[in-house]
């Protein structure tokens, strides 16, 4: 069985600079929040238990859990200073790394189809990330880069010469001992108190030190926006949402 760990305790400042929409995670689409499009896709493929990180309006993603019977697999883990941005969320996370199953590190506001979940749970690489190759010149995503078949960086301004790159999708897969490799990754940055960094510079440390026993899987073909902006919100809802396909009864 893997436990899927999610961050839910932004603010969403990008979508609404003035903070007045609920947490992205509670977005609709089609007359379903994206929680609970998660929770479907994640117990339609086994996922044992989903952890989520919460701070803003955290009693309305607690009361949306209920609304849609999830208690029995959704536990919520609070950030009261989620403020300090996202590494401190990642970190409340990173305790959880100590579990003998493995796990799928996933971003909240993702609206997708269930087939990227599939290609990240059947891959073969036991440490296996998303991508996709499709990145417009305009955006500043998380690029992968890809050298002989193997992951050589990780980073939105990417320092080690490659072969292409992708935009990383916001889902990681680890093993348990990767993930305990992980939260070793983040401590420095805690205790140091660095919460200005972006969360995957811990990750893309861990990328670097251990390379090889990461793969990757290339889900272009497939569905999926990450939402950031107004725009992604349009574009989410216009052209993202119709092309989705149900999980199979």
């Amino acid at each position: 069985m893997t436990t899927a760990y999610m961050l839910a305790a932004g603010a969403g400042s990008r979508l609404d600079p003035d903070h007045e929409a609920p947490p992205k995670v509670l977005l609709r689409f089609g007359g379903r929040s994206l929680l609970q499009r998660h929770v479907e896709i994640l117990r339609h493929f086994d996922i044992r238990e989903l952890v989520m990180v919460v701070g803003y309006r955290a009693d309305q993603i607690a009361r949306e859990v209920q609304a849609i019977g999830a208690e029995d697999f959704v536990r919520l883990v609070e950030n009261p200073n989620y403020r300090d941005g996202s590494l401190g969320s990642l970190w409340c996370l990173s305790q959880e790394f100590a579990a003998e199953v493995p796990s799928v590190l996933m971003d909240a506001d993702v609206l997708y189809d269930h087939r990227l979940m599939a290609r990240l749970l059947r891959s073969r690489h036991l440490n296996c990330l998303l991508l996709d190759r499709e990145v417009g010149e305009d955006e500043d995503p998380l690029r992968v880069c890809i050298r002989d078949e193997q992951i050589v960086d990780f980073h939105k301004q990417p320092r080690a010469a490659h072969d292409w790159q992708g935009q990383w999708i916001g889902f990681i897969r680890y093993s348990p001992a990767m993930a305990r490799l992980q939260r070793d990754k983040i401590r420095p940055y805690i205790e140091a108190r660095n919460f200005g960094v972006i969360y995957e510079e811990p990750m893309r440390d861990l990328l670097v030190a251990a390379p090889e026993p990461f793969g990757y899987e290339d889900v272009s073909e497939l569905p999926w926006i990450e939402i950031d902006f107004p725009e992604d919100l349009e574009e989410a809802a216009q052209r993202i949402f119709p092309l989705l396909q149900a999980p199979p009864e």
